[in-house]
């Protein structure tokens, strides 16, 4: 059975203390309202009968993510209602219009408490990315501390891990579409890069015509 979370992403982070756990949870991003597909939700989008939500939570499962958590915003309960995602965690962002910085803080709240070493986040719209680019990504998780981000051509990209002991200042740096970028390049002495570039693609689907790409 789905599990839902409705904790809203402004709540504090402070006790999602390090663990000396090593599982590492995968976290998709999936609430964007797909403006620039006429509306389309992008976790509703379809492709070979499946919805790009399944298709992205399928690909964290292959990666070896145990468990997944999925952060819906548009349209959350249609994409509830329509999905399957069994053993997923559905976790709500009401402040989804305002960027995929709530997505991700959202996402982190959800893990508070969960005793996870580490977040390995994927977005919803890159379908090209699947297990193979996972794994290879959660392979570098070595510690709490451990930062890393899969790489297409020497430029960074998704898959990204996050170690539990930085989930307070991505929290706290993630505003409007930049995501964690800003906390990635300060802290970019310290990121493991992994060169992903054989095994995935990371186009976006963010307009109709970028859906001439899926094949």
């Amino acid at each position: 059975m789905t599990e839902s979370s409705t904790e809203s992403p402004s709540e504090s982070l402070t006790s999602c203390a390090p663990s000396a756990s090593s599982e590492i949870v995968g976290l998709l991003l999936a609430a964007g309202g797909g403006r620039r597909l006429g509306g389309c939700p992008k976790a509703l989008l379809e492709h070979r009968g499946e919805l790009f939500v399944e298709r992205a939570a399928r690909a964290l499962r292959g990666g070896g993510c145990t468990r997944v958590h999925i952060v819906l915003g548009a349209t959350a309960d249609v994409v509830r209602e329509q999905a399957k995602l069994p053993g997923c965690t559905l976790v709500d962002n009401p402040h989804w219009h305002e960027g995929m910085g709530s997505s991700l803080r959202a996402g982190l709240a959800s893990l508070r408490g969960s005793g996870a070493g580490a977040a390995l986040v994927c977005l919803v719209d890159q379908p090209g990315i699947g297990a193979a680019a996972v794994s290879r990504v959660r392979a570098a998780f070595r510690t709490t501390a451990t930062l890393a981000a899969a790489t297409y051509g020497g430029e960074r990209g998704h898959p990204v891990l996050f170690g539990a002991d930085h989930w307070d200042g991505i929290a706290v740096s993630a505003t409007g579409d930049r995501g964690a970028r800003a906390y990635l390049e300060e802290f970019a002495a310290t990121l493991t890069t992994v060169e992903c570039g054989d095994v995935a693609d990371p186009y976006d689907i963010d307009t109709m015509s970028d859906l001439e790409r899926l094949e």
